[in-house]
């Protein structure tokens, strides 16, 4: 079995090495001519870090990254949000597992489980013809390959998603972030480097976490905005704008946005969930199939798993086998995508509400996240669960 990938994000990348792993021929294909380390950071939660771990990544991902011991909840003017201990949960029987790393560095680490010539790059795809016997890839550069099975990685503005369920309109919630990286040696040891740390205001939110095992401070800091924002990782932003947007906030948030050199805005965009994730040669994983706010911070661990049960479930099929096995993961992963999808953009409007007290934000953060059904999910297992259960 032959298997293209359309894109080489964390979704495309893990993905390959997931393929890999169960003995399957895999090519990536990247419109980009190079690499770029995006300045952002990504937490991999406790279900990120399992789907990592059934494909052998594990200990690549823990090297570049350093756990979150603790996270704390503020109001935009310092009150504590009251949210329980238990969430996270930390205890001796149930160890810490969030992970956060700089994104550049996870994809790198992701390449570098793959054997040089699998990810091609400045291929970019612009259409594909599906047959009985396969898929043609047409590039813009008048090439074409031929393979087996095309699985879209290609993000948000997805080529293949477009093949395959028609044009879908994005949806806004009307928020923006500003994005940034920060030297911890220019914060002079003021903030807390073991910790995950939020402040919820109006119409706000504002987001910082340790990143390159504690080298790095990640910030996020979300606001309303008319603007078309970009969907980008890499569209310049103005420090002088963002200070102003948080200039009568807490003492630490002013402080963090002081230490700032530069800034990227980020237009935050969902949509509804797609008629059709597949068809008999071709499927979507990760924003290309469901794309979502980061209020949870689940998007890179969807895709996460999405690869692994993707993998699984290809794992020795016949050439016949193909579309019912892809019908297979799309009715494996549909449910629980959009509920995370819908259940970030509703924390959302959690973090920015301007009638709910610290008590009552905490209460409905909680309520979201009851019963661990996120971090507990075992992506391999579920597959393998429904192939047996076939």
């Amino acid at each position: 079995m032959r298997v293209a990938v359309i894109g080489a994000g964390i979704g495309g990348l893990t993905t390959a090495v997931a393929l890999r792993t169960k003995g399957i021929d895999v090519k990536v294909f990247e419109k980009a001519h190079q690499l770029r380390e995006a300045g952002a950071g990504v937490v991999i939660a406790k279900n990120g870090l399992r789907a990592l771990d059934s494909a052998g990544l594990l200990d690549r991902v823990r090297a570049i990254g350093a756990p979150i011991h603790r996270s704390t909840w503020h109001t935009w003017n310092g009150e504590n949000v009251p949210m329980p201990p238990a969430w996270p949960a930390v205890s001796p029987d149930r160890p810490v597992t969030s992970l956060p790393v700089h994104r550049g560095q996870l994809q790198a680490a992701l390449l570098g489980a793959l054997p040089q010539g699998t990810v091609e790059l400045g291929r970019s795809c612009l259409d594909l013809v599906e047959t009985p016997e396969g898929v043609r890839i047409l590039f813009d550069d008048g090439s074409e390959e031929r393979t087996d099975i095309v699985v879209g990685a290609d993000g948000i503005h997805s080529v293949v998603q477009r093949v395959v369920a028609g044009p879908v309109e994005l949806s806004s919630e009307g928020i923006m972030a500003y994005r940034g990286l920060i030297p911890v040696e220019r914060l002079g040891g003021t903030v807390d480097l073991d910790c995950m740390q939020m402040w919820l205001g109006p119409g706000r939110s504002f987001l910082i976490y340790p990143v390159s095992r504690g080298q790095m401070l990640n910030v996020v800091a979300f606001t309303a905005s008319n603007l078309d924002a970009e969907e980008s990782w890499t569209a310049p932003g103005d420090v002088e704008e963002l200070a102003a947007e948080f200039g009568e906030w807490a003492q630490p948030v002013r402080h963090v946005v002081a230490a700032m050199t530069e800034t990227f805005r980020w237009g935050l965009y969902d949509r509804k969930p797609l008629r059709c994730w597949s068809t008999d040669r071709i499927t979507l994983i990760g924003d290309a199939a469901h794309p979502m706010t980061p209020h949870l911070g689940q998007g890179a661990n969807m895709s996460i798993e999405d690869a692994v049960v993707l993998a699984t479930v290809l794992a020795d099929a016949s050439d016949t086998d193909i579309p019912r096995r892809l019908a297979l993961y799309e009715s494996l992963r549909r449910d629980r995508t959009s509920r995370v999808q819908q259940n970030a953009r509703q924390s959302g409007g959690i973090y920015r509400a301007t009638d709910l007290s610290p008590q009552q934000q905490a209460e409905g953060l909680t309520a979201i996240l009851a019963d661990d059904w996120i971090p507990d999910y075992d992506a391999a297992a579920a597959a393998n669960e429904a192939l047996a259960a076939r």
